[in-house]
C-alpha cells in the first residue's frame, strides 16, 4: 500500500505511526511493505528519533526556489479561469491563453511568470487547454433535426448494389 506523495504534516504521522507499528513488534519488512517505503528508511527514522527525539521526525525544510505566487495568490488565479472571462481583463476574445494569464498575473501581482512554466503549473493544478467550440449565433437545432430527418435521406448517396456477373 503506496501513501506517497505526503504532504509535510502526513510525513510526520506516517513516520510515527511506521515507528509504532515496530515498536508493537511488526518485522521492518512488514511496516515498509505497509507504509510504502524501502526498510532502510525505517531504520533511518528509527536512528533519528533515538538521536533528536520527536523533532527528528518532523519534516525538513526542502531546497528549491519558493514559489512565487502564494496559496491565496493561485487560488485566486484559478478562479479567473473558472469563473471570469479574460474580456473582464480588457482582452478581445473570450480565451484563456498562458501569455494572457501571465499578463493578468503581472498586473494583479507584479510577478513575473513565464508561459510555458504557466502551462505547466496549470498542468499541475488540473486545467488543460481548451479551445471553446465554433457555435454560430443563428444555430436553430429544430432546423437541423429537420434537415437531417427529410432532406440528408434523400441527398445521401445509397450504396451501389453489387451483383455478380
Amino acid at each position: 500500500m503506496t501513501l506517497l506523495p505526503w504532504t509535510a504534516p502526513v510525513s510526520e504521522q506516517v513516520r510515527m505511526l511506521a515507528l509504532l507499528r515496530l515498536a508493537d513488534g511488526w518485522t521492518r519488512e512488514e511496516v515498509a511493505q505497509f507504509i510504502g517505503v524501502h526498510p532502510r528508511t525505517l531504520g533511518r527514522w528509527r536512528s533519528r528519533l533515538h538521536r533528536e527525539g520527536e523533532a527528528g521526525l518532523s519534516d525538513r525544510p526542502r531546497s528549491g526556489r519558493p514559489p512565487k505566487l502564494t496559496v491565496t495568490q493561485a487560488e485566486e488565479v484559478l478562479g479567473w479561469i473558472e469563473d471570469r472571462s479574460p474580456r473582464d481583463f480588457g482582452f478581445v476574445t473570450q480565451r484563456w491563453t498562458a501569455p494572457r494569464l501571465a499578463a493578468v498575473i503581472e498586473s494583479q501581482f507584479g510577478v513575473q511568470l513565464h508561459k510555458r512554466y504557466l502551462n505547466d503549473w496549470l498542468r499541475r493544478h488540473g486545467i488543460t487547454p481548451q479551445i471553446p467550440q465554433r457555435r454560430p449565433r443563428e444555430r436553430d437545432p429544430r432546423l437541423i433535426e429537420a434537415w437531417v430527418r427529410h432532406q440528408w435521406p434523400r441527398i445521401k448517396k445509397k450504396p451501389a448494389t453489387c451483383t455478380r456477373p
